[in-house]
């Protein structure tokens, strides 16, 4: 089962063959990657196992826990309620959802929460992961905290609670929850197999996560990254119980696989129009180039540079990102989406053998730049 299933152009030979390298020698166990040009599939490759015991194949339509890939879906899905005019990036936080002034947080702006530099990384202690589960506290509480750095002065990595406080403005300018408005709004009208959380129907199908090497961050006691991991902190395992399937977590509980992923993301790249669905216009699109921290991240301690909603390139720090009109990020463990609008292109990966690393892994490193050396 080393060899991948599925299609490519024949310019993409290298990128199948870093893939069944990778497959062969186990550095992956189940793994999916897509690249759209110009709104067509040109890559669909797909292969390996979904279960450590190497008996069930990676199929075709396989999902997984995509982890902070799916920020990007909430980002979009945001993005989707600026461009109707319903909401709008430098409006407070609190014109949509007032219990969120409190402790000084009146001025934070909505394009704060999509960027990473609301001063609200994580919860205060006491943060037990499973307190994420309960959407009306969790939000509540982030409502009600000070702000641990001045909002707008410096990202910090909003690692487990994006979803919940870009998903509470969702909520409450469109009436529907995070979970919802992603099934009815994005992955519905694109069939995309995507969705937060994920459909006890679907789980025969999931992929189970297999957790990294243990982390060897030792952030300085009471620092913003030592708050924000431990608000909560995450074992990986936790991805494969039903409770994690059951929430609403638009941080880190999105389950799809690299076409769905692809599908949806690839309305930034094509001017917001996918298969004749229109999700965003152009300006809409600009809002994200629009930089909104660029420096060493509070949260992670890496450099980052980022707009409303996505990383920006910065090849410096990210560089297997290039340079130009590229937004990107991606899950724990590797998983990667990356739109070049300059190419309009979208390339995506996931993957359920989790790798050690914060923003991409040598894995994704390798798929990226043979998809590049062949676009050359």
């Amino acid at each position: 089962m080393t060899e991948p299933h599925g299609t490519h152009e024949p310019r993409f030979a290298s990128v199948h063959d870093a893939l069944r390298r990778n497959l062969a020698s186990g550095a992956e166990l189940g793994a999916s990657l897509v690249v759209d040009i110009d709104g067509e599939v040109v890559l669909d490759l797909w292969g390996g196992f979904r279960d450590e015991a190497r008996t069930t194949p990676w199929d075709r339509d396989t999902i997984t826990n995509v982890w902070s890939t799916t920020k990007t879906v909430v980002s979009l899905a945001a993005l989707m309620l600026v461009d109707r005019g319903e909401l709008d990036v430098h409006a407070p936080v609190a014109r949509y959802w007032p219990e969120f002034a409190a402790n000084g947080k009146e001025h934070v702006e909505v394009r704060h929460l999509l960027s990473h530099t609301s001063g609200v990384s994580g919860l205060e202690q006491p943060a037990a992961l499973e307190g994420l589960y309960d959407w009306d506290k969790t939000t509540a509480r982030l409502a009600a905290q000070a702000p641990w750095w001045a909002p707008g002065t410096a990202s910090g990595y909003h690692a487990t609670n994006f979803g919940h406080l870009a998903g509470e403005v969702i909520r409450r300018v469109s009436g529907k929850t995070v979970k919802q408005f992603v099934a009815e709004e994005i992955a519905g009208p694109l069939d995309a197999d995507f969705r937060i959380g994920a459909a006890e129907a679907d789980w025969p199908r999931i992929a189970p996560i297999v957790p990294p090497p243990p982390a060897q961050f030792d952030p300085e006691p009471g620092s913003v990254m030592a708050r924000t991991l431990s608000g909560p902190a995450v074992d990986a395992a936790i991805a494969n119980t039903a409770a994690w399937r059951h929430a609403d977590i638009g941080a880190v509980n999105g389950h799809g696989n690299a076409r769905s992923v692809a599908r949806m993301l690839s309305a930034l790249a094509l001017g917001g129009t996918v298969g004749g669905v229109r999700l965003l216009g152009p300006d809409t699109i600009d809002l994200v180039f629009a930089e909104q921290a660029n420096g060493t991240d509070l949260g992670l301690g890496i450099p980052l540079r980022w707009g409303i909603g996505y990383a920006l390139s910065r090849p410096d720090a990210v560089p297997w990102v290039p340079d130009g009109k590229v937004c990107f990020w991606g899950g724990w463990g590797g998983s990667v989406i990356l739109t070049d609008l300059d190419r309009r292109l979208t390339i995506s990966y996931v993957m359920n053998k989790m790798a050690p690393g914060i923003i991409g892994s040598d894995r994704s490193t390798t798929y990226v730049d043979a998809i590049y050396r062949a676009l050359r």
